[in-house]
Formats: structure tokens, C-alpha cells, sequence
């Protein structure tokens, strides 16, 4: 059954707030917090990887990999990052470790790759290197996909997850290419390129054989899952080792899904979303056979962005909990997830941003990553626990 989750009471009651003007204690069903800054004037900050010593990198849409150390940003960007084409949605992307990064030093990194001159836009890609002594060394595209998109297009996707097996799973968005004509021709129903799809490769961008597109004629190897829009959340949980997505819906229709092998998640043939500006339906229906339903749905939309399971000590009450972060909404949302559904709990940290990113870090308090839209200056935010009398 689909949970739909309306949000437009709560979004009159923030609205009504300014951002930055909370209390500094806040209160949810658990625990009492306080939300604080840990740095600030980052440009568009997209993504965050804690490593091992406590330091944090934190990547920067227009093209910079920073890092904080000891509750400081480092004045200089990491050397040796990918060109990027830093326009629209594109720039330096997502950022995670390799698992056994302790012994390896690999950091792989996911960014708009130009194509050509700057007519010819860019595609997601994903790169990895050795990162030491404070500088990426070594690095090399593992995986380009294979997209064409509308000039200046978006939707790349660009979210990166490893499962417990080694797996490295890809969110490639539909890059904005509209729906026309018969919706079952969109290129997110294509198996033949890469548009609207999740990947599963080995860590050196190798295909597993046991994917389910492998050996099809006309279909991508590297596809695990098709059918989607725009992946901005990618999480592996840990416990049961299920891949779960968020996806932004047009105007309306925020889904949480949970990744199966080989599955069609009906973009744009089914969905909750509507046109932008004049409302028009956009899908020939909600449902349909052969096509998977969303475990959540927002309506309207909150702009899902980032997802944490949360395993940390410091806010036991929220232990097993899922984190999911809305960049329209300025909100924080958590979840109970349990197998195979979920449960929306509570809302936190209301009016303090567009969260682009959410985070466990190594001390077990959870971080925020704020975007602008604007290109202003923004933090990364930390939520500590206040003693509850």
C-alpha cells in the first residue's frame, strides 16, 4: 500500500517562520536538539563523506572538493578533482568512500562530464581516485552514461551508494527530457542508454553478470533498475541490505522507492505528479500493470534530497530511524522503515534551508548540507542533543 504524504498544512505553518529564526532548543517526540553551524560560506554544497579521522569532504556544485578538519574549512579546495561543467543542476556531485577505504584511499566522486564544447551539455559520470595527503591522485572515469539531453538540461542524478557486498550502485536522472507523444518511448523506458536508470557495477566500474539486463540484446548491461525521473537520495540500508531511492516528482508526487532488480518505476507513464505552472495531467494514470508503486508519495512535493539511515548513539531514541531531507519544503524528515514500508514520523529542523544533503557523521550526530538557489553563501548544519528536563 502507498503511504501518500500531504504536506501542505505544514508548509503554511513554515512559511510563516523566517528561515534562521527557530528557537535554539527544538523538541520532537524523542529528543530535544539544537541545530548549530558547523561552517558556513561554502558555495552550493552537494554532498558530504566522513572519513575515517573525523575530517569531512564536502563537495561544491561549481567544482570544488573542501574539507573541514576539526570544525574548520580548509582555505584550500582538494587538487585533482574532474573538469566539470559547473551550469544549471551540473557541477561536482555526489561523494563517497570506497568500504575498505582504510586500506585503499579511494573516493569516488560523480559530476556533469562536458561533452565537446559547451553546446554539447554533459552526461553523469563517475569517477574515482586515491585521496592522500589531502589530494586526489590517480583519478579515472569508472562510468559515463550514455544520455543526450536538451541543451542546458538537468536531471543528472548523480547519487552513490556501496552495498555490503562491494556493489556500487548509480542514480542517472531522465535529463530532463519532456514527455511527448507515446509515454512508453521515453528514453527512461529505453533500455538501450542510461536515461532515468539506476546502475550496479563492481567497484572499478565492471558490469556484475548477475545484472538483470545482462546478455539482453539492445539493452545497457550496467542497468539495474529504469523507469525513473531524477534520484537525488541513494541509501543502502544496513540491516536488511535493501536499496531504497528518493525521486523528485513534477510539481507533486515526491517518491521513496524501494530498488528492485530489473523493475520499471513507470516514468513518465505513471505517476502522482502534475505539469508545471498550468497543472496539466502529465501520466496515463497512477498504476500500471508491470510497474512499480512508490512505498511513500509526497504531495505536493518537498524536493526529497538526501537520505541517512541513522546507527549513532547519540540520539538513541532515534536509532533505526531514516533521515530524508527537503529542499522546498526546508524541512527534515523522519522515517520508520520497517522491511518493506514506511512511515512518516515527524518533521524536524523546519525553515533553516534547502537541505540538498543528509549525513551521519564518525561522532554520531546527524549533518546537513544547505543549497541556495540563489548562489548564496551556505552552512553545514549539525544537530546536537540538548539534555530533555
Amino acid at each position: 500500500m502507498i503511504r501518500t504524504v500531504f504536506t501542505l498544512a505544514v508548509t503554511t505553518v513554515l512559511l510563516a517562520s523566517p528561515a534562521f529564526s527557530q528557537p535554539q532548543v527544538q523538541h520532537s517526540a524523542h529528543h530535544d536538539y539544537r541545530v548549530v553551524t558547523v561552517v558556513d560560506s561554502l558555495m552550493n554544497p552537494w554532498s558530504m563523506a566522513f572519513l575515517p579521522n573525523g575530517d569531512m569532504l564536502v563537495t561544491e556544485r561549481p567544482g570544488r572538493l573542501r574539507i573541514v578538519r576539526r570544525g574548520k574549512l580548509l582555505p584550500d579546495p582538494v587538487p585533482g578533482v574532474p573538469e566539470v561543467l559547473a551550469r544549471g543542476q551540473g557541477g561536482l556531485l555526489d561523494v563517497v568512500l570506497h568500504p575498505n577505504f582504510p586500506s585503499n584511499r579511494l573516493v569516488y566522486l560523480s559530476y556533469s562530464k562536458p561533452l565537446g564544447d559547451s553546446a554539447a551539455g554533459a552526461t553523469t559520470a563517475v569517477a574515482r581516485g586515491r585521496f592522500e595527503n589531502d589530494r586526489l591522485t590517480g583519478l579515472q572515469d569508472i562510468f559515463v552514461a550514455a544520455t543526450k539531453a536538451p541543451p542546458g538540461a538537468g536531471h543528472f542524478g548523480s547519487r552513490l551508494a556501496f552495498d555490503k557486498n562491494g556493489y556500487l550502485f548509480i542514480t542517472v536522472g531522465d535529463r530532463m527530457v519532456p514527455p511527448a507523444g507515446e509515454l512508453t518511448t521515453h528514453p527512461a523506458q529505453d533500455l538501450s542508454n542510461h536515461h532515468g536508470k539506476i546502475i550496479r557495477l563492481h567497484d572499478d566500474g565492471r558490469v556484475p553478470t548477475d545484472n538483470p539486463f545482462v546478455g539482453r540484446e539492445g539493452a545497457k548491461p550496467e542497468i539495474y533498475s529504469y523507469g525513473h525521473r531524477n534520484m537525488q537520495a541513494l541509501m543502502v540500508h544496513p540491516v536488511t541490505g535493501d536499496v531504497w531511492a528518493t525521486e523528485h516528482g513534477p510539481q507533486g508526487g515526491d517518491e521513496l522507492n524501494l530498488i528492485k532488480p530489473g523493475a520499471n518505476y513507470g516514468w513518465p507513464v505513471i505517476g502522482f505528479g502534475v505539469n508545471y505552472r498550468t497543472g496539466a495531467a502529465i501520466h496515463s494514470g497512477t498504476h500500471r500493470d508491470g510497474m512499480e508503486q512508490p512505498v511513500l508519495v509526497w504531495v505536493p512535493s518537498i524536493a526529497v534530497a538526501g537520505i541517512q539511515y541513522y546507527s549513532g548513539d547519540k540520539f538513541p531514541g532515534w536509532k533505526g530511524s531514516v533521515f530524508v531531507g527537503g529542499m522546498v519544503g526546508e524541512q527534515l524528515v523522519r522515517l520508520s522503515i520497517q522491511g518493506q514500508t514506511a512511515e512518516r514520523e515527524e518533521v524536524l529542523v523546519r525553515k533553516q534551508g534547502r537541505i540538498r544533503d543528509v549525513r551521519q557523521g564518525t561522532d554520531g550526530l546527524i549533518y546537513l548540507a544547505i543549497d541556495s538557489r540563489e548562489g548564496k553563501a551556505t552552512p553545514i548544519l549539525r544537530l546536537e542533543p540538548v539534555p530533555r528536563n
